[in-house]
Order: structure tokens, then sequence, then C-alpha cells
């Protein structure tokens, strides 16, 4: 068995590796051509990016460039998809739209469920390849009847959040082998590999969004989204004027343009129907139940029905324990104390200790 998990040689192992231009792709993709592997490269061009040297920057100009110079260095195919048509109409519409339904998207999990996991990943099985591999920092494990999905043992840049919507039958196929790294040994390898992007920082924020607001990208796109409404209390009074609900997220404080109340002002709710935002205290925010729908499960082993857990519905929180009931795609997660909600269209990711056992989508937040 190869460190990859397949009964044959390395040579024989036919790996695509999924490069962003970022440099733990780059060290995936240099580390398993040392080991011997039979591997392509592969960069999707997802949209056009002027701004080369922007630390949001993934799978544009300059990443592409830097992608095929660690290909070109260490002997190995690279080819670039033009995936930007797909990528629009995968995650930047929707991106929009959740805004424009007065819901906050998360599109990093809507671009490693379509282009990535779903378009990239068909790519890879077309082209005869044994396994896609990607550079993302969170462990997959299997044993004789399961493959299951586990956070990084880099607690600081474990990315299970963001995967927890990947299929079984896509867990199967793929490969994490940075994983079991810590960033700082990740650099390392990328210093000893003599990669140029040794030192490149990391994307930060949403890729696409190369402003400093996501709002700048709806005004340009959709400015049809901007209708004007009205911002109420709790009682229906009229606070002042909104911008349009695409705008606004639950929990937001800055940019609201209220005033003349006693305590700090939150977006509590959005009524789409009616085009309201419900200004309030923040501890209207403070929620113990979370329902979802499109639940993705990873483990038939585990029961779903009555199941002590934690979930998170932050990537950047830490995870809080509860009581998880699943209903088909549905489901009810009850935390044991509150916790700052979050809004509609966000993901809840569920975990039992270090293993990643799925998550849904919130529809809705209650006590």
């Amino acid at each position: 068995m190869n460190s990859l998990g397949f009964n044959k040689q390395n040579k024989d192992t036919k790996v695509v590796i999924a490069m962003s231009g970022g440099v733990d792709s780059s060290v995936a993709a240099t580390m398993l051509k040392k080991e011997g592997y039979d591997i392509i490269g592969i960069t999707m061009k997802l949209y056009s990016q002027t701004k080369a040297k922007s630390s949001k920057s993934c799978c544009a100009g300059r990443d592409i460039e830097d992608a095929k110079k660690v290909a070109e260095q260490h002997d190995f195919p690279h080819i670039t998809l033009d995936y930007q048509d797909k990528f629009f109409s995968g995650v930047i519409d929707n991106f929009i739209e959740t805004y424009a339904d007065g819901q906050t998207p998360v599109p990093c999990i809507q671009c490693n469920q379509t282009v990535k996991f779903r378009d990239l990943l068909n790519e890879a099985k077309a082209m005869n390849a044994d396994t896609l591999v990607t550079g993302h920092y969170v462990r997959r494990l299997e044993d004789k009847s399961n493959v299951k999905l586990f956070k990084a043992k880099d607690a600081s840049k474990d990315q299970s959040y963001f995967l927890f919507a990947t299929l079984k039958d896509q867990l199967d196929y793929l490969r994490f082998p940075l994983g079991n790294y810590l960033k700082s040994e990740v650099r390392k390898m990328a210093e000893n590999f003599k990669l140029e992007v040794s030192d490149k920082p990391d994307s930060q924020d949403i890729c696409f969004v190369t402003s400093s607001s996501y709002r700048d990208l709806i005004n340009k796109l959709k400015p049809e989204l901007n209708i004007e409404g009205n911002f109420l209390d709790s009682e229906g009074n009229i606070l002042g004027k909104h911008k349009g609900i695409a705008n606004y997220t639950i929990g937001q404080r800055r940019g609201l343009g209220v005033g003349g109340s006693k305590f700090p002002l939150y977006v509590v709710n959005i009524d789409k129907k009616n085009n309201q935002i419900f200004l309030g205290d923040q501890n209207l925010l403070k929620k113990t139940v979370i329902s979802l729908d499109r639940v993705n499960w990873l483990d038939d082993s585990v029961s779903k029905t009555n199941l002590i857990c934690s979930a998170k519905i932050r990537s950047t929180q830490k995870e809080a324990s509860g009581l998880l009931n699943i209903d088909s795609k549905s489901a009810e997660f009850t935390f044991d104390e509150e916790i700052n909600t979050t809004s509609p269209g966000q993901a809840c990711v569920l975990y039992l200790g270090e293993q990643v056992l799925g998550g849904g989508w919130i529809t809705k937040t209650s006590n």
C-alpha cells in the first residue's frame, strides 16, 4: 500500500492535483512528484484578476503562472482549464442571489461543491486518474468499511468547515496529503524544494471580491437589487432607510446609518417579502436552536437521532456541544448554551471529537 492508500507502485498511480498557485498545493504536488507518483497539475482559471499581487487572489492570472512554474521546475505536466463560466454560474451567481434572498452565502463551500469536487473531479476521472489531490488542511482516514473525514493536525489551518458538503463517493476518490502537517512545516518544505511561492501569502477572504466590500460586486453586477426599504425596531417603528437587503447580513452593526438609539443596533432579522430589516439589541441575536436543510452525512455508522456532538456555525469559531436530530435531509441542532446566531444561508458543521460528521445549511434560528 503506497502513501496515498493504493495497492500499486507509486509510478503506476496516476494523480491529478488541483494547483491554485499557492504554497500548499505547490508543496503537495512537489512532494508527490518526489515520491515518484505519476502526477498532472491542473489549475482552474476561475475569473479575471487584474490586481496581480492581491492577497485574496486564487486561480487567477499570477496564480496560474505560479502553478506553471512549479510544474516546470519539478518536471511534471500542467494544464489550465477555463472554468470561468462554471465558476460564475456555480459560485458568483449563487453568492449574489443568496444575499438578494436576505441570507448570507459561504462561497468557499459552494466552490468546493461545484467546480472543484464536481467538475474538476469528473475531469480527473475522465483522465483515468486514480485520485484527485488537493492542498486542503484536513485528514481523510480509511478503514475496511468506511472513509472518514477529520480535522487537520494544524488546528489554526483546519479547513474541515469548508469540506462538510463533500459527498461520500467524492471523499473516497479524494486525497489530502497536507492534513498531517503544520503550516510551518509546509512552508519549510517549500523552502527546501526551492519553490518561488515559499513565502507567498495565503489567499484571504473571498477570492473574487477584490475590493474592500462584497457590496461593490453586487452594485456592479446586479445594481437592480438595491431597492430601498425600511429599518424597523422590534415593535415595527421605522428607524430609517436601508439601501437594499442584499447589502446587509444578520449580526451586522457597522454601516447601518441609523443613530439615536440608547444601545448599539444590530441587524437581527431580514424580511425579504416586505423588503424590511429589523434592528435591535445584541441580546436578540442569542439563540440555542439551529434548523438545517440539505444535510450531508458522512458516517452512517453514527446515529443521527439524539446524538450528543458539537457544531459550529462559523469557520473561525470553536465548535460548541449540543444535541442533534436528523430527519432525512433536515436537521435540528440544540446548543447547550446560547450562542450569537448567524444568518440563514450559512453552514452548520457537525463534529464528534476530531471527526467531521457532516453538516447542513441554516434555514432559521430560534430559542
